[in-house]
């Protein structure tokens, strides 16, 4: 279980397969993002709130629009779980760490993986 926060909105990632979107002030939740096939260990808004990155032990880095719940992008390439997410700053490039020992840096609009960093002598947690 992990949980991120923007604004008045928390997501949180589950072993359940799913991520939820909630209303910090009500306590509801407002969207179960379905679509991973494992654990999901991140999740991280973009700076501007309009998506969501997932991170999962199924290998696979999913990009979400948070308003209407659908995933827009399936990214594959790590050999392992993928343990840590984070957006760029400007939005237009994702990092994520993966148990396969490397960090890569994706593309959000083409969804390619741009650079594969490697030197860690066991997974990337964060």
């Amino acid at each position: 279980y992990q949980r991120r926060v923007r604004g008045t909105k928390i997501a949180s990632g589950s072993n359940d397969q799913t991520i939820r979107i909630w209303d910090v002030r009500s306590g509801q939740c407002e969207n179960n993002l379905k679509g991973h096939d494992s654990y999901v260990n991140s999740v991280v808004f973009s700076s501007d709130g309009t998506k969501i990155a997932s991170g999962s032990f199924d290998c696979t880095i999913r990009i979400w629009d948070v308003r209407s719940g659908q995933c827009q992008n399936t990214l594959k390439g790590h050999d392992s779980s993928v343990n840590s997410v984070v957006f760029s700053s400007d939005g237009t490039k994702i990092a994520f760490g993966s148990n396969d020992k490397t960090i890569r840096i994706w593309d959000v609009r083409s969804g390619q993986c741009q650079n594969t960093l490697k030197g860690h002598d066991r997974g990337v947690t964060s």
